[in-house]
């Protein structure tokens, strides 16, 4: 049984509107010839703070008690999800403290800071990221936000399969796949409830790294799989998880996702087709159900797939690297 509804994910659209964009649905014909399908592209890289999160942060900190709101909170993030907590913090003037990995991107962590967020940094292949924030939140007060495996979080960010069916819709199409990048799942979960609630003929997908398919085991096996290692991918959006989430997994499995992986170097070439064709900036993982389409992980043939470039946080070296690649 799924933990949240469509109701939930509509209670938080109602929430957030004003408060975040509505991003786009792009298509391009050439990206679509590359892809063998008609592929619709939910820019999420367009969103305020430059990546999907703010939708679940910001409606975890409106559903807290004004109470609980005004202590503060705290959170471990890779980067995206601290930084859209730090700026929903930001906007309700009450401060914020985000455990980030040393090797996180520098734009992440440099973004961060900005928003107002004290940063505290910890070693991804040592350190328990979760011990720390527990910790923190004790010591001050502070609500955890967790940055997937919680119901407001989960609704947040499920907005966005409320948008991708509207904007099918105004197409006049109904998309067969929506694939949604995933680590601890709070992003294709929400998503993919949404979706399935409006159109129950559309599969849904999780995408992730090579090396780190934690969901795509856990869904397969209908148990949490987890990594066998956190550190060692470009894809860092995506590998800090290290199990998918209770509530993400029973939301995913209640609606009968599937799931895929790509490798860096499919991400990579995800990254240059998306500017080249949408004039979009992607990180890796951000991609990477981009990726998982153009490298035809699973044949969508004359299908119309809908995939979720969840994040633009990328640093500019890594960036122009992967520009230099020519898609094909």
């Amino acid at each position: 049984m799924s933990p949240i509804s469509l109701s939930d994910i509509q209670a938080a659209a109602g929430r957030l509107a004003g408060h975040i964009v509505p991003t786009p649905l792009l298509e391009s014909p050439a990206l679509s010839a590359l892809a063998g399908c008609r592929l619709l592209v939910k820019a999420e890289v367009l969103q305020r703070t430059g990546a999907f999160k703010i939708r679940g942060a910001l409606n975890k900190m409106m559903t807290l008690a004004p109470e609980k709101r005004s202590r503060g909170v705290v959170a471990s993030s890779s980067g995206n999800h601290g930084n859209a907590l730090a700026a929903a913090a930001k906007m309700f003037g009450v401060a914020a403290k985000i455990v980030m990995p040393a090797d996180a991107p520098a734009m992440k962590i440099d973004n961060t800071r900005r928003n107002g967020a004290e940063i505290v940094l910890y070693d991804r292949a040592r350190e328990d990221r979760f011990a720390i924030v527990d910790k923190l939140s004790r010591d001050s007060g502070m609500t955890n936000v967790p940055p997937y495996d919680d119901v407001d979080v989960m609704s947040g960010q499920g907005t966005i399969g409320i948008e991708i069916i509207d904007q099918c819709d105004a197409l006049g199409v109904r998309p067969d796949a929506v694939l949604i990048p995933s680590s601890g799942g709070g992003l294709s979960s929400g998503t993919t409830v949404a979706v399935k609630a409006r159109s129950s003929v559309t599969q849904c997908y999780t995408v992730e790294p090579d090396g780190f398919d934690r969901m795509a085991r856990s869904l397969q096996s209908g148990a949490r799989e987890k990594n066998t290692r956190n550190a060692g991918s470009i894809q860092d959006a995506l590998i800090g998880a290290p199990t998918p989430g209770a509530l993400t997994f029973a939301a995913l499995a209640a609606n009968g996702a599937s799931g895929l992986s790509v490798t860096d170097e499919e991400a990579m070439l995800a990254m240059a087709a998306l500017f080249h064709h949408l004039k979009l900036v992607a990180e890796p993982g951000g991609a990477a159900a981009v990726a998982a389409v153009l490298a035809k992980k699973v044949n969508f043939a004359g299908k119309t797939v809908v995939a979720v470039c969840s994040g633009g946080n990328v640093d500019a070296a890594i960036f122009a690297e992967a520009i230099t690649r020519k898609p094909s």
